[in-house]
């Protein structure tokens, strides 16, 4: 089963894919938000080829916990989604996920103009790789064992 994790933005739309076996999550590729919504047909295809099985969003989230205007947004996002793919489509909590995206692309010595074309497919890893951690804990540890 392959999942795909988004992290849905204002100008931007960050991709991630797990692998096969859900253990780890691979930067795949950024769309372009614009009015004609021709992203929600793009993400459609991409379930297809893939064979996707379960989308993650990332949901933003205040630091209490609530919901902000951008949360909100995002859940209308997962609407509009939810009818044109039939797949399960999870929210994830991605507090201070693009801070950690910023961060390891700034380590990584980046000019401004590369990490913008990164950021958002990064930040979408980051937020699958979280959900897959929080949903095959052992599994990596048995993945761990049998290399050995």
């Amino acid at each position: 089963m392959k999942i795909l994790g988004i992290d849905y933005g204002e100008k931007r739309i960050g991709l991630a894919l797990s692998d096969a076996a859900n253990i780890v999550a691979h930067s795949f590729r950024v769309l372009n938000r614009d009015r004609s919504g021709n992203w929600l047909e793009e993400i459609r295809i991409i379930v297809d080829e893939n064979r996707i099985e379960k989308i993650v969003i990332g949901l933003p989230r205040n630091m209490n916990g609530s919901l902000g205007e951008k949360g909100r947004e995002v859940l209308a996002f997962v609407k509009s989604l939810g009818k044109v793919i039939n797949v399960p489509i999870v929210t994830w909590d991605e507090r201070l996920t693009t801070i950690s995206a910023e961060k390891m692309l700034l380590q990584a010595d980046l000019s401004r103009k590369k990490r913008k074309g990164i950021l958002d497919k990064l930040s979408a890893s980051i937020i699958l790789q979280n959900y897959l951690d929080s949903i095959v804990p052992d599994q990596k540890e048995k993945s761990k064992e049998s290399n050995k």
